[in-house]
Order: structure tokens, then sequence, then C-alpha cells
């Protein structure tokens, strides 16, 4: 296992490093940047631009400005916010733990919902017709309409939720902060599930039409012995992928639910960023973003070696 991890860390460092350049580059070469908003100010002179450019590195070459960045980073320097001047670092740190909140979850709340659904899909024929209607629905519905829709109803029409923010002014009770996550845990978890649904409803059917499962109930076991005992760990393996693969994408993607409900996570600060140009900011969020898929990739094949039996426990000592 620790050649396995140690192999993998290997391949990731030159993604990682590659992933950096292309986005770092593609970002310079977007109109604009974050001096723009000082263009149209007749107050602001040339020299001062010029020495605001200077003054945030922006002078050199690209190439300069790119390995001058990732020594930096590297070294766990992450630069100066363009906006307000702050710690790149302290930034992200400071919206890190409502990220995590609302992911955590809404994961944990959207297998609640898959599990049960995939496994009553793949075996019911009623509920297969029902439980593709529901994450059809769920699937196909942008997450900005659900959640507008959610607010409207939920907090402004019967008064039940907060509709934004994480907690009340001066209010830093457990209950006031549940009440705060419901909303936008809820969207999240209504997507995801829907999704996470679909895909374990398809690989419990594949599972359950093998034919060693098919040989299992003529030799006399029962359906449900079938499913937990035979079907549910063959399937669970790539369920587990997926999950991993998609709670990455949500940790650095909850931009759209963020904003809707003025979440203060790393989505949100992501969106400002890009409003402002603040290239040290995006350039920290990409790189936690990749890292994340990385590394949750890497859980990912483990638990699947654990868990997958026809992997076995020992798969990781192949050549």
């Amino acid at each position: 296992m620790i050649r396995l991890v140690w192999r993998r860390l290997m391949q990731s460092v030159p993604l990682l490093l590659v992933i950096s350049a292309l986005v770092f580059f593609l970002m310079r070469a977007v109109p604009g940047g974050p001096l723009a908003a000082y263009l149209e100010n007749p107050n602001v002179r040339p020299e001062d631009l010029e020495r605001l450019r200077v003054a945030m590195g922006l002078d050199a070459p690209l190439g300069v400005q790119y390995l001058r960045w990732l020594a930096a980073f590297v070294r766990g320097d992450w630069g100066y916010s363009y906006a307000d001047g702050r710690p790149v670092l302290d930034r992200v740190l400071e919206r890190v733990p409502a990220t995590l909140e609302l992911v955590l979850s809404s994961t944990v709340l959207a297998l609640c919902l898959a599990l049960p659904a995939g496994m009553l899909a793949a075996t019911r024929v009623r509920a297969d017709r029902f439980t593709r209607l529901l994450t059809t629905a769920g699937v196909s519905l942008p997450v900005f309409w659900l959640g507008l829709v959610l607010q409207l109803l939920l907090s402004i029409h019967l008064g039940w939720l907060p509709s934004s923010g994480r907690q009340a002014f001066g209010n830093s009770s457990v209950a006031d902060r549940l009440a705060h996550l419901v909303l936008p845990a809820l969207v999240l978890a209504a997507v995801q599930g829907a999704a996470w649904t679909r895909y374990l409803r398809r690989a419990l059917r594949d599972t359950l039409a093998l034919p060693f499962l098919r040989a299992a109930r003529l030799r006399g076991l029962s359906e449900s012995r079938v499913l937990w005992r035979h079907a549910l760990p063959n399937a669970v393996g790539p369920f587990v992928t997926v999950v991993l693969l998609d709670a990455a994408m949500l940790a650095s993607g909850a931009v759209v639910t963020e904003s809707v409900f003025a979440w203060p996570g790393v989505g949100s600060l992501f969106t400002e960023a890009l409003v402002k140009r603040d290239y040290p900011v995006l350039m920290a969020f990409l790189m936690l973003a990749a890292a994340a898929v990385v590394v949750l990739n890497l859980l990912a094949d483990l638990l699947v070696q654990r868990l997958d039996p026809r992997t076995g426990a020992r798969s990781w000592e192949r050549p």
C-alpha cells in the first residue's frame, strides 16, 4: 500500500505542475486584469498605474511571474490578495471550515437518500419507476433555480428556515447554525443524491444479472441475501469512487449554491476573486481544487481495494 501511495504521489506532482502552468497562463491571457478597475478612473495617473504594476510584480515576463509564484507557493507563501492586501492563505483558511461543513453534511444526506433509493430501484419494479422519475428531475433541475424555489417556499412564504448566511448576527448557537445549514445542504444533497441513486441502481442491476448470482438464486439463496451478501459488495467499489470524486468536485465547485445562499465558503471567495481578477486567490483556489481531486482519487482507489472482493486485499502489491 505504501508503494502504491508513493507511486501515485509521484505521478501527481507533474500533473499538478502542468495544471498550475496552464491555469496561470490562461488566466493572464484573459483581457483585463487586476488594474482594470483603475483604467477608467480619471484621478489615477499613468505613473500611478505603473507603480502599482511594479509593486504587484506584473511588469515581469509571464514566465518569470509563474516561476516566482511557483517557488513562493511551494514554500507556503501564497502571496497577498490584490483586493484587500491580506495574505491569501489567511483568506482561504477562514473560508475552508464553512465549505467543509456544507460539503460533509450534504454528502452524508445524499448518501442517506441514494443508498436505499438505489437498492429499491434495482430490486423493485414499481419503486424503480418512481425513483427514475425523481432522479431525472433531480439531475435536470438547475441548482440555482432549486435553491431560489426553496428559499421562496421554506424561508419567505412559510418562514421555517433562514434564507441565507451561516448564522444570525450575534447568535452562535448550534440550533441556529443547523437551521442555516439545512437549505444549502438540502440543495446539494438533492442534486448529488439523484445522480448517485441512478449510478447505484445501474451498478446493482448489472451485478444482479451476472451468471454467478443467477446460479446463487438457483441454489436457493434468498433475494435479500443475494443483494446484501453478493451484489452490493461487488457494486459498492465503483460507487465509492464516484462518491469521493464528486465530493472533491463539491468542495471546489459549490460556487452556485454558496452564492445563492450567501454561504461564506471557498466557493463564494472564488466568485469574489473572479470578479476582481484577484490572481493570487484564484490560483490558490484552483490548486486546492486540483489537489483535492488527486487526494480523494487516491483514497477512492485504496477503499476500492478493500471493499471490492474482485480486486483482493493485497492487489496493491502487484507490479
